[in-house]
């Protein structure tokens, strides 16, 4: 890889700085050692965003994003902003960069490491190597569909009123990134509507049907209703793979597998785009949220963080060795006993953020002088 890859950091509120701060580290551990370097710039997103600039996301950063190889990102949101006109609200520049940047599918993997298959809520044998990837549609659906808003009907009576729209071509596209990678895994992909209720997703099950049949006929694709899919994920989780959903559906479904994984502080994410000129853009962000209560506190897991550049490492720069080095590291650290106050177990080491990162150093370091 060449060493002009040019990276953005937007670490936005609560812990996001400190956990950004963390995978920091990391890149610069592998720039030290000639492994792979970036040009790494920094920007505002959020409450500090809008603390600075009166805007969630301001045109600047957004001209730097979408000229980014990759954006790796924090969190955003927190109290100290929720009287905030809607428009203003930190999680309104989220919604509006991924939309700006045409990221439509984003990629949830939800895996039980071997050390924490107890942190579940479900009993081991239920989520012990589970390892499945939901695929969201992100740029579509209810959260942008027109007309939206909220109007007075007169008498002390208001009514608000949001749209659930997709097109052909919105469904076909985050389709083929759910097929791919279904094809590359189990062969197996399960597509989740209302189609019993909602004619919108009538014709996500219709084309996901037809885009299977005509271009990727050696993969089983199976449909579910969300509220199936909703029991049968704390049912028998292991008996999915890949998952392709809605925008709304894969928001919910999304956090409910997280837990299978007994933290939301473990869980990372990826939002692509479509590929052009060589470019892949992309938006990496742990699952977990602004956490305001324990920022600044030394307490949150960079894990979720870290991961999210594993994910990067791979999707965006087919790095696939340097990704397993990190994913090498946090099972090893995990298998250690080491834990964060989030996954924390009767019998390990809690650590704080400091003493993690700390720690995933020294690990880069052993792994890396015996490969």
């Amino acid at each position: 890889m060449s060493a002009n890859k040019k990276l953005l950091l937007l670490p936005g509120d609560g812990i996001g700085p400190e956990v950004i701060g963390v995978t920091r580290r990391v890149i610069e551990w592998f720039d030290k050692r000639g492994v792979l370097s970036f040009d790494m710039d920094e920007g505002l997103i959020g409450g500090a965003s809008y603390d600075a600039h009166g805007t969630p996301l301001s045109d600047e950063t957004l001209d730097r994003a979408k000229l980014a190889d990759a954006v790796l990102l924090g969190a955003v949101g927190g109290p100290k902003w929720d009287d905030l006109e809607f428009s203003k609200k930190p999680e309104r520049g989220l919604l509006k960069i991924r939309k700006e940047m045409g990221l439509f599918a984003n990629l949830r993997p939800a895996v039980v490491f071997p050390a924490l298959a107890e942190a579940s809520s479900l009993k081991t044998e239920l989520v012990s190597g589970l390892d499945i990837m939901i695929v969201r549609e992100l740029t579509g659906g209810i959260y942008f569909g027109e007309p939206r808003g909220i109007e007075d009907l007169g008498n002390g009576e208001r009514r608000g009123f949001n749209t659930l729209t997709y097109t052909t071509s919105e469904i076909r596209r985050v389709g083929r990134v759910a097929f791919e990678l279904a094809r590359k895994r189990s062969g197996k992909l399960c597509s989740i509507d209302k189609a019993n209720v909602l004619e919108c997703t009538v014709l996500w099950r219709e084309e996901m049907t037809k885009l299977g049949k005509e271009e990727f006929p050696d993969v089983e694709l199976s449909h579910m209703y969300v509220d199936n899919a909703a029991m049968q994920l704390v049912r028998a989780p292991k008996q999915f793979d890949v998952i392709v959903t809605t925008n709304m559906f894969g928001d919910i479904l999304s956090d409910c597998a997280a837990m299978l994984t007994g933290s939301l502080g473990m869980l990372p994410s990826a939002s692509l785009g479509a590929a052009s000129g060589g470019r892949l853009p992309s938006l990496y962000e742990p699952v977990h949220g602004s956490a305001p209560d324990i920022a600044g506190k030394d307490m949150a897991n960079p894990l979720a963080t870290l991961q999210s550049f594993s994910m990067m490492l791979r999707y965006s720069f087919d790095l696939q060795d340097q990704a397993d080095l990190v994913d090498r590291t946090i099972a090893n650290l995990l298998a250690s006993g080491l834990r964060t106050a989030d996954i924390m177990q009767e019998g390990k080491a809690k650590v704080s953020t400091s003493v993690m990162a700390d720690a995933i150093i020294r690990e880069l370091d052993k792994l890396s002088a015996s490969a």
